[in-house]
């Protein structure tokens, strides 16, 4: 597994990392057993950054992550995130009072005295503006509840507005062979003010595995069935905001430009790491084989520039016109 320094902290963390919503059972259902056995195999295969927040599972995710560190004891960053629980809900969220309770939260369920990186959660953009949530994490740093803090943004515009803040460690955006638009938009900027990009959503909800067909099904659980079209949250977080058809379509066809000897979530997580802006990308897993597949993508060869330029053709001339939602 190689590793890259994420942003101004000086740490180096895996450039494949963990994504954990689904051990708190949002989508596909992930007992303990098999959730510790995901973890396990995570750093079995040199994963060590994981992510996570308060509302995966109501604080499931969370605890899960801190009994299995607190019993290996093995030296994981961990990112959560804070800002959407619904008690006592927006706009009372955003208060110092409140974050520092869900803070104090947190470090209970993750067992640890202060949380490595503390992630606003895609909470509105207004909020974002007015610059106050800021200076309540500064506050919570000075306090030692937090060592860093970060966003996960849902647009570019929010993603802007975050880089006005200087000591924001990393933002958080969904980036993937469908939604190309950081590229152009943000990774130059980050760059230079030394921000750790982390990659979500990065296989589009499954999309980029291959393996759905237009009569694919799913539980009345999963968001891939409740929000496919933005009905629960934003629409960009369940298939990368594309319509369920057009994205099984889109994915078939990227499928014929595979190079010989990969697959294509090796390739589409590859795509993610060949752009250096990016720290880490974080796929989620149900089960330890794919925890696996996606930690190979680190040590396969990065792809080839031509094949970056039909990926990008192929992206403006039929996937973008298609994405919904903020972005």
């Amino acid at each position: 597994m190689n590793t890259r320094i994420f942003g101004k902290t000086g740490i180096a963390v895996s450039e494949v990392g963990l994504g954990t919503w689904q051990l708190g059972g949002s989508w596909g259902d992930v007992s303990q057993e098999e959730a510790y056995k995901i973890l396990g195999e995570a750093i079995d295969n040199g994963i060590n950054f994981f992510d996570t927040a308060d509302v995966y599972g109501d604080g499931k995710s969370e605890e899960l992550i801190g009994k299995f560190l607190g019993k290996t004891k093995k030296n994981v960053f961990v990112a959560t995130k804070i800002g959407r629980r619904s008690k006592p809900g927006w706009p009372e969220n955003f208060t110092l009072e409140t974050m520092r309770r869900h803070v104090e939260d947190s470090l209970s369920r993750l067992g640890v005295e202060s949380l490595q990186l503390v992630q606003l959660h895609c909470i509105p953009t207004e909020t974002l503006r007015s610059g106050e949530v800021f200076d309540h994490l500064r506050t919570l740093q000075k306090e030692g509840k937090i060592n860093y803090y970060g966003v996960s943004v849902e647009s570019m515009e929010e993603a802007l507005i975050c880089l006005e803040q200087p000591d924001i460690v990393s933002l958080q955006i969904i980036f993937n062979i469908f939604r190309q638009k950081p590229i152009t938009v943000l990774f130059e900027k980050a760059q230079k003010q030394r921000v750790a990009i982390i990659a979500r959503v990065p296989l589009a909800s499954g999309l980029l595995t291959g393996k759905f067909n237009q009569k694919t099904k799913f539980a009345a659980s999963d968001h891939r069935n409740f929000n496919r079209d933005g009905q629960a949250f934003n629409v960009g977080e369940t298939f990368a905001g594309l319509p369920f058809e057009h994205g099984v379509e889109f994915a078939d066809r990227i499928k014929e430009f595979v190079p010989e000897g990969m697959t294509l979530p090796q390739m589409a997580l590859r795509w993610i790491l060949d752009h250096p802006a990016v720290t880490t990308v974080i796929p989620g897993a149900s089960s330890s084989s794919q925890v696996i597949s996606n930690a190979s993508a680190s040590t396969v060869e990065p792809l080839d520039n031509q094949l970056h330029e039909k990926l990008a053709d192929f992206y403006k001339q039929n996937i973008a016109s298609f994405i919904r939602g903020p972005y």
